[in-house]
């Protein structure tokens, strides 16, 4: 029997499907926040692979940080999500919220990967 979809797996799928249709060409730059970390991945989904992906687990960005789940997180992970996908050769990508609301630490993140060179 097939499960029902939640109002958030719902949200999601509608944000993606206005993406997709928006995107002309381009790669999407994916938010994921939990509780204690936040992600950040670029994906290509005419190829179907990540590009470039960053997130607060990593241990050079886990130990400069007092947790994974506030702003100053995000901004790191921005900066450098911002920063491998540049070394990829992608500088123009649409913003994928995931259904979460702008702000805070999505905000946070998605300026973040402004000022490290990614247009959106």
């Amino acid at each position: 029997m097939a499960e029902k979809k939640g109002a958030e797996d719902r949200r999601k799928a509608r944000v993606r499907r206005a993406i997709r249709k928006a995107a002309n060409g381009r790669p999407r730059l994916s938010v994921f926040r939990s509780s204690k970390q936040i992600y950040a991945q670029v994906i290509d989904d005419a190829e179907g692979h990540t590009v470039a992906a960053a997130s607060t687990l990593e241990k050079d960005v886990r130990g400069s940080l007092k947790t994974g789940a506030d702003v100053e997180a995000a901004k790191a992970v921005g900066k450098l999500v911002a920063e491998r996908a540049a070394k990829a050769g992608i500088t123009k990508v649409i913003f994928d919220r995931s259904g979460y609301l702008y702000h805070g630490r999505v905000k946070a993140l998605a300026d973040a990967a402004r000022e490290g060179g990614l247009e959106f």
